[in-house]
């Protein structure tokens, strides 16, 4: 399998958009089984829910790196989107820019087939996800193809400027 996002991020000289379109992702995860049974983190207590991802994400953003990531998300939102917004204040934290678009609202925008990472407007990491959600045994393909990430920028682009910001976002 190809390496995560988080090395390609390490690398990153000026941006990282990330677009997520599913409703659902690895189910069997442990922190979210845990917050189904009503465990919630305490914004307080940072070494409760600060992870090796927030320290790469919060690196790329003190060297200048623009961190931005979309979500397409159907409402009523599911209980894994739930877990999600209740953990964005996260990747605010980190610096990460964070957005939110219904699902009615992006009908008419031309989106790829799957959940991707932009890196520096060049590298495409396109997730491959199974039904379930689980990343799949070649989960990860990088591209670095100029018309396909021109593509994805723009696709990418096209929902930010609809999204509504996480701060502003009430889910339904």
């Amino acid at each position: 399998m190809q390496p995560p996002a988080r090395e390609a991020l390490a690398t990153a000289r000026r941006s990282a958009v990330h677009l997520e379109m599913r409703d659902s992702y690895m189910r069997d995860d442990p922190s979210f089984i845990a917050w189904q049974r009503g465990h919630r983190p305490d914004q307080a207590d940072r070494g409760s829910w600060w992870l090796s991802w927030h320290d790469v994400v919060s690196a790329a953003v003190a060297r200048g790196v623009t961190v931005r990531r979309a979500r397409i998300v159907s409402e009523p939102i599911s209980d894994y989107v739930r877990y999600e917004y209740d953990g964005t204040f996260a990747n605010l934290a980190a610096g990460e820019l964070v957005r939110w678009l219904p699902r009615r609202q992006a009908r008419d925008l031309a989106l790829p087939g799957m959940d991707f990472w932009l890196f520096d407007d060049e590298t495409v990491l396109f997730h491959h996800f199974t039904g379930e959600g689980q990343l799949d045994a070649d989960g990860r393909e990088y591209v670095t193809d100029k018309v396909l990430a021109e593509r994805c920028g723009s696709a990418f682009e096209s929902v930010w400027d609809r999204a509504i910001p996480h701060e502003e976002y009430r889910p339904r």
